[in-house]
């Protein structure tokens, strides 16, 4: 039998690999992966250089690697099954839907057969989830307390450490103006990673069905990002003996000067396989343990692990395929050009548009409530700012951006959401310096200059408010556009028309 590794399952602590260790390895580098998209350049060069340091480890560590570079998945499977006729090959189950049945088919179409095995990089089986729930819709909390009872991570017996299950009040601060974070790890690009970019360069170049500006609307810095098991270990590192500290505290700041902040990056790592959660959850309880960082940054940072990433993995696996195109509340809009672009007068948006075309990364706050917030108010299909998601981040894989971005951010089908995500400049302006340099002013809601935001906002909740007002966690905001007179609403229908046209062109 043959094991079969996917580009996003580079460990040799789990799986087959790690219960086959005399086995043949196949690996399949597929080009065709860069016309899927227009993905910024460094996700290929993140993939495929982790891809072929961890061929290369498992070399040296003695193993025999069938290592196919092709155009696609199925001309690597010819080219190995004309090699090995009637091997049988054995993976863990891909995260992405379909990528079993994908697999299989193309497998046996060249004489194999395909063997999966569950996914170990996770904490959370399948069928531990699905005994658990009874959704949709899911409740995410309910399901972090239960996998904090089975860990037993920061438990005292059947309680909370500390004595509350999380620390979200004390995790909404903003830095002093004189903070200033820890240096961002780094990792120097080596001969293969060099060539993997020289590789991108020469072959990211167009072919896109499916979103504008080909592979040349990045615009990205020296790529940063660790591409083996010891760069990643070294990544933890620095997160939890320079960074932990202040995690917790921060996380919901945004600060234009400061991209990372305290935030681990270690999102590429985890997502590839480099690091898995228990280790790095692990990690970080020492380190309250030791009293080398707070309570309420260590459980901030595990609810992410063990509760944010295996709670979304789980909706993604039982809610699609119908959850990448949910759109309950009939949004329309096409995705404004400036995401791609970065070519936006709204300052927030500029700083975090600005942040993915350099590095491919923002950080989670960004996400939701700058760049989803936006676009939910907008109005915007959330399968094409998905698809925008999926092409522009580093560490983006279906699985993830889109329970996050489909429902999360946009409320495109109640699977788990209990109401939108949206908010007003005041919301900006309390978590973010961006709003004292803009152009538009935070405290307007129509006329010139007023911050599209407050415009956005009041009329999301108008002209969804069949959809809306009976939710019971919507009464209040709902309460205050009630003390809005028909000319103030009039007013802001046009201003809001107005921005959709001026967002279409470009314009903002």
């Amino acid at each position: 039998m043959t094991v079969l590794v996917l580009g996003d399952q580079l460990s040799r602590r789990f799986g087959p690999l790690a219960d086959r260790p005399d086995d043949r390895v196949v690996m399949i580098e597929s080009s065709g992966f860069l016309r899927r998209l227009p993905y910024h350049p460094h996700k290929p060069t993140l993939v495929f250089s982790a891809m072929r340091h961890f061929r290369d480890a498992l070399r040296e560590a003695g193993r025999t690697v069938d290592y196919y570079r092709a155009e696609t998945f199925e001309d690597g499977f010819e080219t190995h099954f004309e090699r090995h006729p009637d091997d049988d090959l054995v993976t863990m189950t891909p995260a992405s839907h379909g990528g079993t049945e994908r697999l299989r088919t193309l497998i046996e179409r060249h004489g194999g057969t395909l063997t999966t095995v569950p996914d170990e990089r996770f904490l959370c089986a399948p069928g531990t989830f699905d005994e658990w729930t009874d959704g949709p819709p899911y409740r995410h909390e309910s399901f972090y307390r239960s996998m904090r009872r089975e860990t037993g991570y920061l438990m005292d017996g059947d309680d909370p450490v500390g004595g509350e299950w999380n620390y979200d009040e004390q995790n909404r601060e903003t830095p002093p103006d004189e903070w200033e974070p820890p240096t961002v790890p780094t990792f120097e690009p080596d001969e293969t990673t060099r060539r993997v970019q020289s590789w991108v360069r020469d072959h990211h170049d167009g072919g896109y069905e499916e979103a504008p500006y080909g592979g040349d609307w990045a615009d990205p810095e020296p790529f940063r990002w660790p591409v083996t098991r010891q760069q990643a270990r070294r990544a933890l590192d620095a997160f939890v003996e320079d960074r932990l500290a202040d995690f917790g505290a921060y996380q919901d700041a945004m600060v234009e000067s400061e991209w990372a902040m305290a935030h681990s990056l270690l999102s590429t790592s985890l997502n590839l396989g480099l690091l898995g959660p228990a280790e790095v959850v692990e990690r970080a309880i020492e380190a309250y343990e030791a009293g080398d960082a707070p309570l309420h940054s260590v459980e901030g940072f595990v609810r992410q692990v063990i509760g944010w990433r295996e709670f979304v993995r789980h909706v993604y696996r039982r809610e699609m395929p119908e959850l990448a195109t949910a759109n309950q509340l009939g949004a329309s809009e096409d995705l404004p050009a400036f995401f791609w672009t970065g070519e936006t007068d709204m300052a927030c948006l500029d700083a975090a548009i600005d942040g993915v075309r350099k590095r491919g990364y923002a950080h989670h706050i960004e996400r939701l409530m700058l760049l989803s917030n936006f676009s939910l108010l907008l109005g915007v299909e959330p399968a094409q700012l998905n698809r925008w998601f999926h092409a522009g981040y580093v560490d983006a894989f279906h699985w993830v951006t889109t329970p996050n971005v489909v429902e999360m951010g946009l409320y495109g089908s109640g699977a788990f959401a209990t109401k939108p995500y949206a908010a007003s400049a005041n919301y900006v302006d309390k978590m973010s310096d961006h709003c004292s340099d803009c152009q538009y002013y935070k405290t307007k809601t129509t006329g010139e200059r007023a911050c599209p935001f407050n415009t956005l906002y009041w009329d999301f909740l108008d002209r969804n408010e069949s959809q809306l007002r009976s939710n019971h966690r919507m009464g209040l905001v709902y309460s205050h556009l009630d003390d809005k007179d028909d000319d103030q609403l009039t007013a802001i229908r046009q201003r809001a028309d107005e921005l959709r046209t001026r967002a279409a062109d470009s314009e903002l």
